[in-house]
């Protein structure tokens, strides 16, 4: 007998008990549908994360820094570090636990920009803003970075450099900043100015001879009050004004961007005559031909040899989808455990069609139907309750993606183009077949006792 014929054949089987092929087959949908969304999700996360990535970072680019705790994927050191005066310390939620980074100096910058493997490098400025604002407005707190070439946000009005950095003297400021600070559009704050203040903090040294001066508490306090930290006020032309993309690693309030040489002169103006001048938690170093994989690979491994700590974008990318494979696994797990029910589902649907169709094997092996071909037959009925539980599972899945992908993406804030549900043709292929092959596997037992029955002893049975 043909194999068209038997695949036709147990087809026709299956119609004659439709209610129970349906529920048979609706347990494999269920494993199917959880699936589906599984991996859509999987994708829509990762082709977000690639998005983030290419939003915020230079391929060509490594972080170096000092301390293993930057390029470190799990939980932070807990234990103390051996000291020198590169450390520095940074306070836990609740300020019961800190950490211990050792930090970049000027003569790992001078040693890295020697390199000649290495084009650029780029400190990491972590400047603290006290107010901003302009003429005649009100104050307004608020963050300031230096301008990232690799990181291209999203303008509303005016313009950023094609290439390299911004030119001394401008700012991009947020578009959330424009009423605030009495712009009546985004083109009308186009060459205005704003100040930008920022604040030396008071010097330990100071308070330390205030408190062993032997003054009383009182004078002390006085003292303390009337000393007010020295300010700096920057004053800058917007060149842009930037709105937050769905992509953007900001959180809350976007920074202002100011050109490095801005960022730098504001960033040692606040730690000048402290432990933290000249030290940097890590430098972004920029390498020679770094879009080849195989070069920014060697200058890693040269640089970790030198005793520094360095993390690639893709170390960076890898970390970010470790925790999106791990989620995405624990969800194929209950899909998986679903599935492993239903083919006990299908291994007693298969006895029972056996059992009740005795008679109708005896009589096509009495009419010279070989064993191979009655196993086929019930082997092929599992196969066909696999591939119709897979393609109603997978069909609602992908009903139910479409529909709520809008509300998604808008509740997620993801942006245009951007969609947590992603279905991918060839995996829905592979899912489908799969479930099949699952069906087919869970009427092996079946077919083999079908096989075996006695052609005689079958026809007897009432």
């Amino acid at each position: 007998m043909r194999i068209v014929d038997i695949i036709r054949r147990s087809g026709r089987s299956l119609r004659s008990a439709k209610v129970r092929t349906l529920l048979t087959a609706l347990a494999i949908g269920v494993g199917g549908f959880t699936l589906t969304l599984t991996l859509a999700a999987g994708n829509g996360v990762r082709d977000y994360t690639d998005k983030l990535i290419a939003s915020n970072f230079d391929p060509a680019e490594l972080i170096v820094g000092r301390d293993k705790e930057i390029s470190n994927s799990g939980a932070p050191s807990d234990k103390p570090q051996e000291y020198d005066d590169t450390i520095s310390t940074l306070s836990g939620p609740g300020g019961d636990a800190t950490l211990q980074f050792k930090r970049i100096t000027q003569d790992d910058i001078v040693k890295l920009r020697a390199n000649p493997a290495i084009e650029q490098v780029r400190e990491n400025y972590q400047i603290s803003v006290r107010y901003v604002t302009r003429e005649g407005q009100k104050r307004y707190t608020g963050g300031a970075e230096a301008y990232n070439p690799a990181q291209k946000p999203e303008v509303v009005a005016g313009q950023i450099p094609t290439a390299g950095d911004m030119t001394k003297g401008t700012v991009l400021i947020p578009d959330t900043y424009l009423e605030l600070l009495g712009f009546t559009s985004a083109e009308d704050a186009i060459g205005k100015e704003i100040q930008v203040v920022i604040q030396k903090p008071f010097s330990l040294d100071a308070i330390q001879k205030l408190f062993m001066s032997g003054q009383s508490a009182e004078t002390i306090a006085t003292n303390l009050s009337a000393s007010r930290p020295e300010e700096m006020v920057g004053t800058y032309t917007i060149a842009g004004v930037t709105k937050k993309p769905a992509t953007s690693l900001t959180f809350g309030v976007s920074p202002l961007l100011l050109s490095s040489e801005d960022g730098r002169a504001l960033y040692d103006f606040t730690t000048q005559g402290t432990a933290d001048y000249e030290k940097y938690l890590y430098v972004f170093v920029r390498v020679k031909d770094g879009r080849d994989e195989s070069v920014l690979k060697q200058v890693q491994e040269s640089l970790i040899a030198e005793g520094y700590f360095v993390q690639s974008i893709k170390d960076i990318q890898k970390t970010i989808t470790q925790f999106v494979d791990i989620l995405q696994i624990m969800v194929g797990v209950l899909g998986a455990i679903t599935l492993i029910a239903s083919i006990f589902g299908i291994v007693n649907t298969m006895y029972i069609s056996v059992l009740e169709r005795t008679r109708e094997i005896g009589l096509m092996k009495a009419l010279g139907m070989s064993r191979s071909n009655i196993s086929l037959l019930f082997i092929f009925e599992a196969a066909w309750i696999g591939f119709l539980g897979g393609a109603i599972g997978i069909t609602a899945g992908f009903l139910l993606g479409i529909a709520i992908n809008p509300w998604l993406t808008k509740t997620l804030s993801l942006g245009a183009g951007n969609s947590l549900l992603i279905f991918g043709i060839l995996q829905t292929i592979l899912l489908l077949s799969a479930l099949m092959i699952i069906g087919a596997l869970s009427g092996v037992l079946p077919a083999r006792k079908a096989a075996k029955l006695d052609p005689v002893e079958a026809l007897r049975t009432e």
